[in-house]
């Protein structure tokens, strides 16, 4: 039988959810607002270390759609307080540089830019000499574009940028990269730990964060990419629990009544077990979660087939979900 030296591949996700999947010990706490969800993550320095993460706080927003106008709201609503929560220890006299990452012209990666198309400015007001309405921080922006189309790290420029214009702390907002088709679009994540530029399309580039910059900085961001390897290992799964479901629904009158195709078996937690898996997918069916992934990234990866791959309706779920983030933002900022 194949071996599969996991050690080769790392887990292709940002979001600290999918890093603690099958590690127990650590803070959490979670709040409801309207069917949104609120995960609030908090890893020691030793839990941290353990999961090649950053010791921080970690909030998680779990949403179906922002499509319609009461999801959108609702989930509006969840995000400012989570932003808020972040915010709390910050002085309220604090300005801030609010940093679009990403490239407006690829529509995965636009988040970030379209997102400082939302914020209300103020520094240039009080760059004029005018008086700011109190109930407003001294806010900037800044959307430093690719270093494929720029040539300079987005490190380097926020550092002359935050050196010019000195904010007392960083916003910056970026699209992720999931292990998992049900968080695409429909996951929010905000942390106080920085972020790595071009993460969303699997190409870090350096840190940013309170240590590499000197100010706080808070990230934020939504998964709108996976890879070919995590669609493949997903659908397999999938198949897995729609067997169990149907197995256990086989006596069902009315399910017969649903024609398959409809049958929504998605919340359906349990799987085959070892030997009717083998009997489904043969030698796949041996192999655990993490080892159907690594030898499929083992099998597309020489090929060049590993595709980033994002939703069809894309253009519109990020529009919205930048205006959502926009909005969040301005709320969350305002001093009242």
């Amino acid at each position: 039988m194949h071996e599969v030296d996991l050690s080769k591949y790392k887990l292709r996700t940002d979001l600290i959810a999918e890093h603690l999947n099958n590690f127990k010990e650590y803070e959490k706490s979670e709040e409801l607002y309207n069917d949104i969800k609120i995960e609030t993550i908090t890893l020691d320095k030793e839990t941290a270390k353990t999961i090649s993460k950053k010791e921080g706080i970690y909030k998680t927003i779990y949403f179906e759609d922002v499509t319609d106008e009461t999801n959108f709201n609702n989930t509006l609503h969840a995000t400012t307080i989570a932003l808020k929560d972040l915010l709390e220890n910050i002085k309220k006299s604090d300005s801030v540089l609010i940093v679009g990452l990403g490239n407006r012209k690829a529509t995965p990666d636009a988040l970030g830019p379209l997102t400082i198309d939302e914020i209300k400015i103020t520094r240039q007001i009080v760059e004029l000499g005018l008086p700011l309405d109190n109930k407003y921080r001294i806010i900037s922006s800044l959307v430093p574009g690719v270093m494929g189309t720029t040539g300079i790290e987005t490190k380097e420029i926020i550092e002359g940028v935050i050196e010019k214009a000195k904010p007392d702390f960083l916003i910056v907002i970026d699209a992720l990269a999931a292990s998992s088709i049900e968080r695409i679009n429909k996951t929010i994540q905000l942390t106080d730990t920085g972020i790595h530029p071009g993460s969303g399309l699997l190409n870090n580039r350096f840190e940013i964060s309170k240590e590499t910059l000197g100010i706080p900085v808070i990230a934020i961001g939504i998964p709108t990419v996976v890879d070919a390897t995590t669609i493949v290992s997903n659908t397999i799964n999938y198949i897995f629990r729609h067997f169990s479901y149907e197995k256990e629904n086989i006596d069902n009158k009315k399910l017969k009544l649903v024609p398959p195709s409809s049958r929504d078996y998605k919340n359906h937690d349990k799987t085959l077990n070892k030997e009717e898996r083998e009997e489904v997918m043969g030698l796949i069916g041996n192999l655990d979660e993490e080892e159907v992934k690594s030898l499929i990234t083992e099998v597309l990866t020489p090929l060049g087939y590993n595709l980033l791959v994002t939703p069809k309706e894309i253009d519109f779920v990020v529009s919205k979900l930048s205006s959502l983030l926009g909005k969040a933002l301005n709320k969350s900022l305002e001093l009242n």
